[in-house]
Formats: C-alpha cells, structure tokens, sequence
C-alpha cells in the first residue's frame, strides 16, 4: 500500500476505487492546521542575460526549457541560516506568535550551512526560541517541505505542543557549478517559513501521501563518507550537484499527479474542489505537464519558477505565501505536493481555517 494516512477502498485488491469522506483531519486525533506563513528571498536578482556570459546557452533556450527567467544568489559570507532566521520571523510576526512560544523547529534543507552544527540550532538561537527542539531534515531535497510538514503535524499530536515552526531553505546557487549550465540554470535561493498549530476539526491537514524510489540520477557525489572530500573530488567537481533532466523529468510528471490524486481521494475530495494546487517549482514545463495530466487548468497552480526558479526546500512555500498573502478563502482546499532527488515524493491536502 503506497504510504499515507489511512487504506480507502482503491488500496484494497477487487474493491472499486472510491472516496473516503473524512470529518476531521484524517487519521490525526488532533487536527493541525496553518496560522502564518513567511517568505525571504535575497535582493541579488540573476537573470539569464548574465548566466550567459558565463555558460554556453541564451536567454531563449532558459526560457524554453525551463520557463525561469530569473533567480536570486546570496550575497558572499550570507548562509542558509541567514535567511531562514528572515523568514521565520516574518511568519511568526504574521501569526502574532513569540519565539519564545516556539515548541519545535523542523528546518529542511540540502545546503545546510556546514555538516556541524545544527542549523535548526542555529536559527532558534538567533530567533530566542529557548524551549524550541530544533530538528533538521538535511536530504530531502526538494520534497522537504511535505516531509517537514508531515512531522510537525505529528510533533503537534502531543498535547504539550501548540506552536511548531517549519522552515524550507536552500542556498542552491552554492550546489550547483558555475560551469554546468544543465544545473546552474535552474537553482535559486529563497527560505519559507510555515507556522502550524492545532486545528478545528474539519480543517487543515486532512490527508497525505508519500513515496520514494531509490535512484542517483540526482546526486551530490562527493563529501559524505563514502567519498570524503579530497583534492581529488575536488579536482572533479564532485562536490556539486550532478542532474539527469530527462530521469527528473519522467519522474515529476508521473509520480506527482499519480500522489496528488492519492491524497485528494483520502481526503474524500474531488480534483474540481482544490482551489490551489502548489507545486514544487522545478520547471514550468513540468508544472504545465502535471496539471494536464490531472485535466485541472494550470491558473489553478500558482507559479514563482519564473522569477525565483527552483528553490529546492522553499520552493513549495514561495508558493504557499504568496498565495495566503494575496487571500486564501475559509473552506478552500490546497494541494502541496513536491518531488525530490532520492528520488522521494509527496503531496498534502489542507482545507482553510479563514475564522482566525
């Protein structure tokens, strides 16, 4: 049975394929649902123009392949820490919530400032969030702010718990090598923040899936411990991330629609009823490919690819505050769902709370 939350009729061999109707969050004792989000993205704006000086491509083929016009970098001596510490008090403004109320900080990212010490830590220092457990969730990838989601929605099934921040960051412009323009066109930098809480019952999480197929077509080869770094790494750029776009291709376009109608059946919803449909912004093309596949219009999958391009972690949650900045609706439903090197996937279904 694929992961998830609970078996409906379709996970049963010879029964007919139908929806659950669900009162309350599915599965969880404790409904959670999504008070404040934040958003940080550097001020450096780079655009195709300029990586053309620098790689053999054109504004054109970016454009085309990708639909990213432009990305932000960090500025020297900025880190992922940086700008999630930016975001996390954006959301915790928006949510008139104190550091110091924190329980928990779940940080998902790739590029965490160093292999030591915790970012996580690092940003509750900064934040003063004293009784907060830092968690880092550090290879992801670009599913890492479903999977961060996914456990502090579980962090929040103890009673103890009111408050968890959930941070997506990633400083890809650091990952990706300057000389290889099948990657370096794509990453940008940016951090989310997401402040969740306990719920009324009906509202906010009501159904997940997740997925995962083991596989190196994207990887980072070099600096763990079956390859520490050395001059020979080194030497052969394998501290970078190496990308097979036609294997990400097959396996954005097939395993996100497939998850995305998994959840909306356990959520008992149909695809119609989703308002908005925010997407792991890896691609234009795959976004445009996904939301043919599920016969939604693609105006129902807010985009920032164009302007941000792929943030990894926060990708989802540029997105997500856009959206909620702009006015989410009490009762509409929103479908997250994001794919990432591993490869790992996974999609969530949340039904507003506009009341508070």
């Amino acid at each position: 049975m694929p992961h998830g939350l609970i078996p409906t009729t379709r996970d049963i061999p010879g029964k007919e394929s139908a929806p659950r109707p669900q009162n309350a969050a599915a599965g969880l004792r404790r409904p959670v649902g999504i008070f404040s989000t934040g958003l940080y993205v550097p001020p450096r704006v780079v655009t195709n123009e300029e990586l053309t000086r620098t790689l053999d491509t054109s504004d054109a083929w970016i454009t085309s392949r990708t639909g990213i016009k432009e990305r932000r970098f960090l500025e020297p001596g900025m880190a992922t820490s940086d700008m999630s510490i930016e975001a996390a008090r954006q959301a915790l403004s928006r949510g008139g919530v104190d550091p110091s109320e924190l329980d928990a900080i779940v940080l998902t990212t790739f590029t965490p400032d160093q292999p030591l010490p915790s970012t996580a830590l690092m940003v509750k220092q900064a934040l003063g969030a004293h009784r907060a457990i830092p968690l880092d969730l550090t290879q992801a990838a670009c599913a890492g702010g479903i999977y961060a989601l996914l456990v502090a929605a579980h962090l929040l099934q103890n009673d103890s718990y009111s408050r968890v921040l959930v941070i997506g960051a990633d400083a890809g412009s650091r990952a990706t090598d300057p000389q290889d323009r099948g990657t370096r066109v794509f990453l940008g930098d940016a951090a989310g923040a997401v402040l969740l809480g306990p719920g009324a019952p009906g509202f906010g999480l009501l159904s997940w899936d997740t997925g995962d197929e083991l596989s190196y077509d994207v990887e980072i080869p070099a600096g763990g411990s079956r390859r520490p770094t050395s001059q020979e790494t080194a030497d052969g750029r394998g501290q970078y991330l190496k990308m097979l776009g036609k294997s990400v291709w097959n396996m954005a376009t097939g395993k996100l629609p497939d998850s995305i109608r998994t959840t909306a059946l356990r959520a008992g919803v149909e695809l119609d009823e989703v308002r908005y449909f925010l997407l792991h912004q890896a691609n234009l093309n795959i976004i445009n490919e996904a939301m043919q596949s599920l016969g939604v219009p693609a105006n129902r999958a807010p985009t920032t690819v164009g302007r941000f391009g792929n943030t990894a972690a926060a990708s989802m949650f540029t997105v997500l505050h856009e959206t909620m900045a702009r006015g989410v609706r009490h009762g509409d439903l929103l479908m997250m769902s994001g794919i990432g090197a591993g490869f790992l996937w996974g999609s969530a279904c949340f039904r507003h709370d506009g009341r508070g």
